[in-house]
Formats: structure tokens, C-alpha cells, sequence
């Protein structure tokens, strides 16, 4: 008996030392590919603040000698560079207020509302979901062409306010925040579909919706294809076109600096949102993975 208890010793000291490496090892890799990931970031920012010399020496070199503070200062001073962000300030932040109302509305109706043909009417909205944007951009230039809407940010700001399939779908998958017999609990006490909707749906799932409005920013802010088609007139140009001018002119002239500064301005806002609602982040993924 005591020959048994020393081998089940000896069995989990092993399994111990196994454990303890293996953690070692898998904390090594997470390291190395967050570094991965984190450098090509980091070191756009440290070239910002680099001269042209040392961004084009033959060495490589991570810490800028010396510091050059001038960049930022010089890129705020374009004139169209501050139209880029009001402009797409425009799109957003319309899109995401009257989208992400009739996104949450659609979510209440599929989710907790009984209508004839609501499943096929879901499903028609989440095959839209598969087809690519370059599928239709051409049939969607002719028609925004047709209504003169083309070199306007009506192209980007109409069809957003009348929801994000993808935003639909994922908030319905998490419709288990808000159960069925509050519903009808609320219903009993003679609460119609809107209060219900204000009162309870939109508070339990202010996570899930502030989530989802985080990425559709991300997705807004950084959209460069659909600007490029339908805006041609520099006056209306987004962020991401103008930055992508940028590219075009200064790195003729070597400016890589300026650029780099640009993008960092560019990349500054959806960092200050996440970390401002990094709380309803969190909160969204453990309740899904929870009801998962």
C-alpha cells in the first residue's frame, strides 16, 4: 500500500512538472506573438517622431535621435486632413445613432415579438450577409449616381441608418440577456412592445449593443473602399482616402514621418472608444460565454 501511494506520488509530481512547463511554454508563445502583433504598432508611432535620415539609414534603429515633434503639428495644419476626420465624424456618428436604433429594434422584433414570415424575413437579411461588397458596389454606384447622391456622404450615411445586418444577427445570438417570461411578465402589466423594448430590452443588452456600435465605428472609421467609389471630389473625402493620399504625395518625398503621424491620428479614436467602453467589451464576451 505505502509502494502505491509513493508511485501516485511520484505519478502527480510528474504530471506537476509537465504542467509547469507546458504553461511556460504557452505563456512564451502568447508573449511572442503579441510582440508580433504589437511591434508593426509600435514602431509607426516611433517613426513619427523620427527624422527622414534615420528612417532611411541603411541601420536599423526603434528609438528616434533625435525626437522630432513637428509632425503632428504639421499634420493638424492641412487643411484636408481636418476635413478627412470631420467628414468622417459626419458618417459615423449619424450611422451609428439612427443604425444602431433600428439595429436594436430589428433584434427586439426577431428576438422577442411572434409575426408571420419572421424567420424567412431573417433569413433573407442574413443571406445579404454573405455577398460581398464587390459584388453590388457597381449596382450601388448606379443607383446613387441616378439619385445624385454620388460625391455626397449620402451613400454612406443613408443606407447605415436602416440597421447592420451583421449587428442584428450577433445581438439576437445573445438574446438569452433579456429571458421570454420577463417579457411577457412586462406584457401582463400592460407594457407595449416600445416600453418593453426602452425600459427593459436596451438596458440588459447595453453590453452586447455597445459592443457591437464599438466595431460598426471601427468599420466605418476605417473604410476606404466605398469612399474611393463614391466620392471623387476632395471636399468630401473620409479620413482613409485623405491619409491615402497622403501616402501617394509624401512618399515621393521621402515623408514617411508625416504619414506615420497621420495614422496615428487616424488610429486614435477607435483606441479611446475601446478603452472607454472596454467594460461593456468585457461584460458582452462573459455573458456570451456564459449562455454559450
Amino acid at each position: 500500500m505505502t509502494a502505491t501511494i509513493e508511485k501516485s506520488g511520484s505519478q502527480g509530481g510528474v504530471m506537476s512538472r509537465q504542467s509547469k512547463v507546458a504553461n511556460i511554454v504557452i505563456t512564451i508563445l502568447l508573449w511572442f506573438g503579441a510582440i508580433l502583433m504589437v511591434f508593426p504598432l509600435f514602431y509607426m508611432v516611433m517613426m513619427s517622431f523620427m527624422t527622414k535620415n534615420q528612417i532611411l539609414s541603411a541601420y536599423f534603429s526603434i528609438i528616434p535621435y533625435p525626437w522630432v515633434f513637428g509632425k503632428y503639428q504639421e499634420v493638424m495644419q492641412k487643411g484636408e486632413f481636418i476635413s478627412g476626420i470631420v467628414n468622417s465624424f459626419s458618417v459615423a456618428i449619424p450611422v451609428l445613432l439612427f443604425g444602431g436604433f433600428t439595429s436594436t429594434l430589428a433584434t427586439f422584433a426577431f428576438s422577442h415579438m411572434r409575426f408571420r414570415g419572421k424567420n424567412l424575413i431573417f433569413m433573407i437579411l442574413l443571406s445579404a450577409i454573405m455577398m460581398p461588397f464587390a459584388a453590388v458596389m457597381i449596382p450601388q454606384y448606379a443607383l446613387f449616381s441616378n439619385l445624385g447622391w454620388t460625391n455626397t456622404l449620402a451613400p454612406l450615411i443613408i443606407p447605415g441608418c436602416f440597421g447592420n445586418i451583421g449587428m442584428i444577427f450577433f445581438l439576437v445570438q445573445n438574446k438569452g440577456a433579456v429571458p421570454n417570461s420577463l417579457v411577457e411578465a412586462a406584457k401582463i402589466d400592460g407594457c407595449g412592445y416600445f416600453r418593453i423594448y426602452w425600459k427593459i430590452f436596451l438596458p440588459l443588452m447595453k453590453g452586447a449593443v455597445a459592443t457591437q456600435l464599438i466595431l460598426w465605428f471601427m468599420g466605418i472609421w476605417n473604410d476606404y473602399l466605398a469612399p474611393t467609389i463614391f466620392l471623387q471630389n476632395e471636399n468630401t473625402w473620409t479620413l482613409q482616402v485623405v491619409i491615402n493620399s497622403f501616402n501617394s504625395y509624401y512618399s515621393i518625398q521621402s515623408d514617411y514621418a508625416l504619414i506615420m503621424a497621420a495614422s496615428v491620428i487616424a488610429l486614435a479614436p477607435p483606441i479611446i472608444l475601446f478603452f472607454v467602453f472596454q467594460k461593456y467589451i468585457i461584460e458582452s464576451i462573459a455573458i456570451s460565454g456564459v449562455k454559450g
